[in-house]
């Protein structure tokens, strides 16, 4: 028998095993299995935070918002809780303050009202055109196929331009959005060092003082996109945004509407490539793709966890939590849980239950770019399909490695080769 690695987590008691271990967030499935099995609601000892994994308790705590509150920020401890050197350079833009995902109602009803009509079907409906104008365009890049990187010239560019194309920002500057991105995802994912956190609050100024200068463009000369419909909402009489609150709802916008629509479209690309049945179902019928982006969603869940905290003492799951505890809602775990999806880890755009996942969370904090990123999958891999019949890894190529983020699940490059339909 084989001695152990230190990284074996089918070797270790789960109170051995940290949960922010990157080992365990690049390839977490066992992980996973063993808490829905073993421990549904986990107590972690090194931390005190409960991480909840089951479909039936992860949906239970999400729709409980008055016990399993979204103010977490200020629970983790905020800027108290960073390092100087970090809070020395946001001193330089705007405070932080709870909007969407950060508000509990009825400041998040608020919130919600104001951008909702910029998300809705029908307004995402009328984008397709447009969404799939940007597809054929990027494609014209690799219409020969061969050799690309997925991620960088097709799943990242065609999710942030969607977004930089609706707030109303010029496509020149998506090399900054994205450097701005990588940004927001390091701070998010807590497992940066010193000098990374210094170099991610440098990028959120830099994006609150261009916004900010946006804002004040859209407030004197309001044109059609999402940043003057910000600006210039109101709802039921109420009084507009201010800047800190319009900047971190921009800010959630361009990660969200970003980074794990781009997440989902590489992670597709590469369970078909492992799953050729599918693949080949699914490109003798087209019709099949709405589907498949649901399956994708379940199993890829670019939004991996998502904290709560709890209000008052509670119990889930036969669990006693007390208040004020910090909970970590595994919705990839959730996703992938037996009782709920029969042979979990399989690719099956057949199945039946295919649009019950999570992974845009559920309940008053789902997410508000939901339709956009369903459209944008349904085109994105629509118009791969129907331009290119062969996709595999490039030969040499090592399979790609998730990124070790808390939150955002995905990869940072996917190097495949590609042949076009004859």
């Amino acid at each position: 028998m084989a001695t152990p690695t230190p990284n074996d987590a089918s070797a270790r008691s789960l109170d051995a095993l940290s949960p922010f271990d990157p080992e365990l967030l690049r390839d977490p499935w066992d992980y996973y299995r063993r808490l829905r099995e073993e421990a549904p609601v986990h107590r972690d000892p090194g931390t005190g935070i409960f991480l909840v994994s089951t479909y039936e308790l992860v949906t239970e705590a999400i729709r409980d918002f008055e016990t399993f509150s979204n103010r977490f920020g200020r629970v983790m401890g905020g800027a108290s809780a960073l390092p100087k050197e970090v809070v020395e350079v946001a001193k330089e833009g705007y405070p932080p303050v709870d909007t969407m995902l950060t508000a509990d109602p009825p400041e998040q009803r608020r919130f919600r009202k104001l951008v909702n009509k910029a998300f809705s079907v029908g307004r995402v409906d009328k984008l397709e055109p447009r969404i799939q104008a940007i597809a054929d365009e990027l494609i014209q890049g690799f219409a020969g196929g061969g050799a690309i990187d997925l991620t960088t010239a097709f799943a990242q560019p065609l999710s942030l331009t969607v977004i930089a194309d609706q707030l109303g920002v010029p496509r020149k500057d998506l090399p900054t959005f994205r450097r701005w991105t990588d940004g927001f995802v390091a701070q998010l994912g807590q497992m940066a060092d010193l000098e990374t956190q210094v170099e991610s609050a440098k990028m959120i100024v830099e994006f609150q003082r261009y916004f900010a200068e946006r804002l004040e463009e859209r407030r004197q000369s309001p044109r059609e996109d999402i940043i003057s419909d910000i600006v210039h909402a109101t709802v039921e009489g109420e009084r507009s945004l201010d800047v800190p609150e319009c900047l971190s709802i921009l800010q959630q916008l361009l990660v969200a509407g970003n980074e794990t629509t781009a997440s989902a479209l590489a992670e597709g690309i590469w369970l078909l490539i492992r799953n050729p049945d599918q693949l080949e179902l699914v490109q003798n019928d087209l019709e099949r793709v709405p589907a498949l982006v649901e399956e994708v969603l379940r199993l890829a869940t670019p939004t991996a966890n998502m904290w709560r905290v709890t209000t008052k003492d509670t119990r889930l799951g036969g669990v006693d939590i007390p208040a004020n505890s910090m909970c970590l809602l595994r919705y990839a775990a959730a996703n992938r849980d037996p009782e709920k999806f029969p042979d979990p880890d399989r690719l099956d755009v057949d199945r039946e239950n295919v649009a019950d996942h999570i992974a845009f969370g559920a309940g008053i904090h789902f997410c508000v770019g939901a339709a956009l990123a369903r459209k944008e999958m349904t085109v994105g891999f629509r118009t791969l399909l129907e331009r290119f019949e062969g996709f595999r890894l490039q030969p040499g190529a090592a399979p790609p490695e998730h990124r070790p983020n808390i939150l955002l699940w995905g990869f940072d490059s996917l190097p495949i080769e590609l042949s076009p339909r004859s």
